[in-house]
């Protein structure tokens, strides 16, 4: 691999930007940008979306700030050229290109690539072929960099595995720079693609494809150096590592376009359809010393006139008071936001509403999920009714007029009372919101109802369920349409055939790949735009290879059979995802294991680690 930073391709890509919409998705330079002019090892991180989408991933700026702590390796980002770019680059022959130095990403060492979601798996394998990069791996040779994956939709790989050589399971800030140690050192002692492949199977967390297949009951068996089971890779301590402070500021409107500090890590309340709460365990917290360092130093680094505390359940963070208090005094004045994202209702109060009103307001999330407190107690959200209304009397008395509400119908159990009980939820919502807000400012009250369809996922304890069928998807949502008030609701849901896609993606195993290349060479592409998405080209792309899509999405696995991610060790134990899953149809919740003893979910004693709460030490 060449030691200098190419530029040649610039010229060309130059002449591109007068054709395409947003040239900025392409130009670099931005404030905050890094570039190496020369380097021994290159990497280069992806996330497989238009730049505006991936510019808002934390993950990507952690991982870069991780592995410019090794002085003689560049790391650049790529992002998937919007269809205008792609279209001209095939038309001209511009590879896909790094963004820093516009080097072809083929040239590259090491790919890094994000597995956020599963509708961008298409984009994938779009960006794959624009570099010139074989889609399989098994189909790569010595030319060509290392293909590693990783994100949240790494937890069940397998519709995924064929065009990775090695996947990522779990948290990156340390794997990562021993990934890129293993290869260097592999690279060093002359080893060819395969040899590189394979060191990196000893690292924790790492699942190589291509070392696993089927054994006699369906179950993936390895094959030496692998382990039997893929432990995932857990960061201990958050404050290990400072959140970064100088992150890339783009020149064009993105989405999140803010400063971020992440707060915590994990979530021990135990939605049952959460797999973010289940894979992410358990909770570590940040320190509020490094979490106000952090996001004053952010917001000086970039000019940002608006912070965000992410997490899963940042109102959960035991000394998120103390934190707003000490930003809103330091920041008094300047006319910054404080933003979290959806708020648990049982942790929002009257003082953290007033810190959170400070400044400028941004909105206020809840996310409910349900309307009837039977479900809610099978789903396991561990509220009620009284304490959703309570949080939304605080919130609009504290000044807010503006709430947004998150709901999923598709649920486990799930009838249509349920159904019709969030229409009568909301109603409830938005008499209590005008009885709190002052006649005259009542014209501006809203209440926005966002709907999804509940799709299974690997590691939750419906990961045995199937997905309602699109058909009844579509009924309920008429019954959610006519149950919902007609005035001061904002009412939108999302898309079921994106949602049954989701479904088939999630549950599958290594014969979705086919289906998944079917699909791109039929056109598949940004798959999560909707003037881009097409469920029947993916059903055609689906049924081209033997795959029912519908039964796919739907039908459901057998406790105790073999799944598509069995060889996958979340640190969950089965049994205690059986036991949530029996729960569900009997509507008995299961306490937070932070504030009350073991649930007995397996992950501290199984990978080795703790809740770490920064006001008031570990539970084990």
């Amino acid at each position: 691999m060449a030691v200098s930073v190419p530029s040649d391709l610039w010229p060309q890509v130059e002449r591109l930007l007068s054709r395409v919409e947003r040239p900025s998705r392409y130009i670099d330079h931005e404030w905050g940008a890094h570039r190496r002019e020369m380097a021994a090892y290159r990497v280069a991180l992806m996330y497989p979306d238009a730049y505006e989408v991936g510019m808002a991933n934390q993950a990507l700026q952690v991982l870069a700030d991780r592995l410019r702590e090794i002085d003689d390796i560049a790391i650049e980002r790529v992002f998937l050229p919007w269809v205008d770019m792609a279209a001209a680059m095939r038309e001209t022959g511009v590879p896909l290109f790094t963004l820093e130095s516009c080097a072809p990403v083929a040239d590259v060492d090491l790919l890094g690539i994000t597995l956020s979601n599963e509708l961008t798996y298409s984009n994938v394998l779009e960006a794959l072929d624009l570099a010139g990069i074989p889609l399989r791996a098994a189909d790569r040779d010595d030319t060509h960099p290392l293909v590693i994956g990783g994100g949240p939709s790494a937890h069940n790989p397998e519709p995924m595995a064929s065009f990775f050589d090695a996947i990522l399971i779990g948290d990156g800030e340390d794997a990562v720079l021993e990934i890129v140690a293993a290869d260097r050192a592999a690279i060093g002692r002359g080893a060819k693609r395969m040899e590189r492949v394979r060191a990196l199977a000893a690292i924790e967390g790492v699942y190589v494809p291509s070392l696993y297949a089927p054994g006699p009951d369906g179950r993936l068996v390895a094959t030496a150096p692998a382990p039997g089971r893929v432990r995932r890779r857990v960061l201990a301590d958050l404050d290990s590592y400072p959140a970064p402070t100088c992150p890339v500021v783009p020149y064009a409107d993105v989405v999140h376009d803010r400063a971020t500090v992440e707060v915590l890590r994990g979530c021990s309340r135990g939605c049952r359809f959460c797999q973010a709460g289940m894979v992410y365990r358990p909770v570590r917290e940040r320190s509020a010393d490094s979490i106000v360092r952090d996001a004053l130093a952010g917001l000086t680094c970039t000019g940002y006139e608006e912070l965000s505390l992410t997490s899963l359940s940042t109102a959960d963070h035991s000394q998120l008071e103390a934190v707003l208090r000490r930003l809103v005094a330091r920041l008094d004045g300047t006319g910054t936001a404080i933003s979290v994202p959806s708020l648990r209702v049982d942790s929002f109060t009257v003082p953290l509403a007033r810190l959170l009103g400070d400044g400028r307001k941004s909105g206020l999330t809840f996310a409910p999920e349900a309307g009837s407190q039977r479900l809610r107690d099978a789903i396991n959200k561990n509220i009620t009714e009284e304490e959703i209304i309570t949080a939304v009397e605080q919130a609009f008395t504290a000044g807010w007029r503006r709430v947004k509400l998150y709901f999923m119908i598709g649920l486990p159990t799930e009838i249509d009372d349920d159904v019709r009980a969030i229409g009568a939820l909301v109603e409830r919502v938005l008499g209590v919101a005008r009885e709190a807000t002052p006649k005259a400012e009542r014209g501006g009250l809203r209440v926005a109802v966002s709907v999804s369809t509940f799709v299974p996922k690997a590691h939750t304890p419906f990961q045995w369920d199937g997905q309602v069928p699109i058909e009844e998807v579509r009924r309920r949502q008429g019954l959610l349409r006519e149950s919902m008030p007609h005035r001061g609701v904002e009412l939108s849901w999302h898309d079921p055939s994106s949602s049954l896609l989701e479904a088939v993606l999630a549950r599958g195993g290594r014969e979705m790949a086919d289906g998944i290349e079917a699909a791109w060479r039929a056109g598949a592409r940004f798959d999560a735009w909707t003037e881009h998405f097409s469920l029947g080209r993916w059903l055609e792309a689906f049924a081209s290879v033997g795959i029912d899509a519908a039964e796919a999405a739907s039908a459901p696995y057998i406790q105790g059979g073999p799944l598509p991610w069995s060889h996958i060790d979340s640190g969950l134990a089965e049994g205690f995802l059986r036991l949530e899953r029996s729960r569900t149809d009997s509507a008995t919740t299961t306490p937070d294991c932070t504030f009350e003893d073991c649930t007995g979910c397996g992950v501290c004693p199984g990978l080795g680690v703790e809740n770490v709460i920064a006001g008031g030490g570990s539970r084990a």
